[in-house]
């Protein structure tokens, strides 16, 4: 009875460990700004950075990354192929470079032999690798190692190359870019990102999802390729240059309006545990961003209408370690940093709007009729669900607000108030009023909060 017990549990958790996987692969949901699995499932992209996960780790370290992103919620993690820090130069942890010669058209079995297994072991965890073919600086360097290695003819054929092999992988979203421009006054480099995006669809026979991440600032992918056909996603990166509370609600908002319509997301706001002071002279005079900074972007870019959003750590992203020379002042290892506040934090997000019917939801900040803070740190966003059945909206600062609830047509409301540092509600039931005026528990800068509030007809589980 013992052995057949233990046999049941094991069969139960592999199937458990499938049971994302097994919905198929991502696409767009037919509004064109969401994510949702072949099935119809609704998909809530939670990304991670983990930029030099090939390339610095060997696969028990890669193991116990991935233990730890999926214990926390995480489903995607973006990482790169030709790595940013010496990628094609410095071999990986197992001896191996990724090219023969520098050459694309060359690539080692062996060193992508690491790549097989990490994406391997992320299926078995229901996590997406975000795979970068290779960092920007091999297509046009601007700054950092390169060297450059690519053009549109070698573009293409690494570009089918890789796509060939991991065609059949259903837990691979593709991302070009890294941290590039696709164009800037002076140099188009579009024709090459358009070959190797090329190879990719035409070895996958189109059974592909890509995007592309490109440098920090007000840059997003909608204003260089959104008309590109290969491009599904579109990406910005609010980044760790601008200081505090970059408005990264206002970029989901202007991609949204661009047609045709396509999903967009953060995939790079402030990393937990960076230097504030702006790009490029990052010192630590100004402090670190910790978890209160990343709550503030991470709410926001999704409440504004995100398909989602990446977190990223900066130790975590570079992989330090006694290893590896520091980076930026990195104030830690990646190892002390997998348990840092804001890793969890991403996750409560994720749980969140999966509480809720999250396919077609409303950005609508007309919810708020007093309270919208003057300044970007006191900023709020709000959305509702697509059948006005609820609504939640995000207070960087703990303050006194007033809600239209018009839309709501029950006669009571749930009123849930949400603490994003550790998940914890508290619930009013209460006659509804066209306008009704809220106060969190805690107020002032530090106490953030969500306030949920649903028709209470719709029997609404909590949060």
């Amino acid at each position: 009875m013992r052995i057949y017990i233990i046999s049941f549990l094991i069969v139960l958790l592999v199937t458990a460990g499938h049971a994302q996987t097994n919905h198929g692969r991502i696409q767009v949901t037919p509004d064109g700004h969401y994510l949702q699995y072949e099935d119809g499932t609704p998909f809530f992209w939670l990304g991670d950075t983990g930029w030099e996960l090939f390339h610095r780790l060997d696969l028990p370290e890669i193991k116990k990354y991935l233990d730890n992103r999926a214990a926390k919620e995480f489903n995607v993690i973006q990482a790169v192929a030709l790595a940013e820090f010496d990628g094609l130069t410095r071999p990986n942890r197992y001896g191996e470079l990724p090219l023969k010669n520098l050459d694309p058209t060359q690539p080692n079995e062996k060193y992508f032999a690491v790549i097989d297994s990490t994406i391997k072991m992320a299926k078995e965890r229901n996590i997406f690798i975000g795979l970068l073919p290779t960092w920007g600086d091999k297509v046009t360097k601007m700054w950092g190692t390169g060297p450059v290695v690519f053009d549109s003819v070698n573009a293409y054929k690494y570009g089918f190359w890789i796509g060939n092999r991991y065609k059949n992988d259903v837990n691979i979203i593709w991302i070009l870019g890294g941290d590039r421009p696709a164009i800037n006054d002076s140099n188009d480099w579009r024709p090459i990102w358009r070959q190797m995006a090329k190879g990719i669809i035409d070895a996958t026979n189109k059974k592909c999802l890509i995007s592309y991440h490109p440098n920090g600032g007000k840059n997003s992918t909608s204003q260089w390729i959104h008309r590109e056909p290969w491009l599904n996603i579109n990406m910005f990166q609010s980044g760790h240059g601008g200081g505090h509370d970059v408005a990264c609600w206002e970029l989901v908002k202007r991609d949204r309006e661009y047609a045709p319509t396509k999903p967009t997301l953060d995939a790079e706001p402030n990393y937990e545990d960076h230097p504030v002071n702006p790009w490029p002279t990052w010192k630590v005079e100004n402090g670190y961003f910790r978890d209160y900074d990343v709550r503030k972007q991470i709410y926001r870019s999704v409440f504004a209408g995100a398909c989602g959003v990446t977190y990223g750590h900066h130790a975590m992203w570079q992989f330090f370690s006694e290893r590896e020379e520091i980076v930026n002042y990195a104030d830690r290892g990646w190892v002390n940093a997998m348990d840092r506040p804001g890793a969890f934090q991403a996750g409560y997000l994720k749980k969140l709007i999966q509480s809720r019917p999250q396919l077609g939801r409303i950005p609508d900040n007309s919810i708020i009729i007093a309270g919208q803070g003057e300044t970007n740190s006191e900023h709020m966003e709000a959305f509702r669900g697509a059948d006005n059945s609820y609504c939640m909206l995000y207070l960087p600062v703990g303050k006194k607000i007033t809600v239209n609830l018009k839309f709501i047509k029950g006669k009571k409301i749930n009123a849930w108030w949400f603490d994003p540092k550790n998940a914890s509600v508290k619930k009013e039931t209460l006659d509804k009023k066209d306008s009704m005026e809220f106060t969190p528990y805690k107020t002032g800068v530090g106490n953030d909060w969500v306030l949920i509030i649903d028709d209470a007809d719709k029997n609404f589980g909590e949060p």
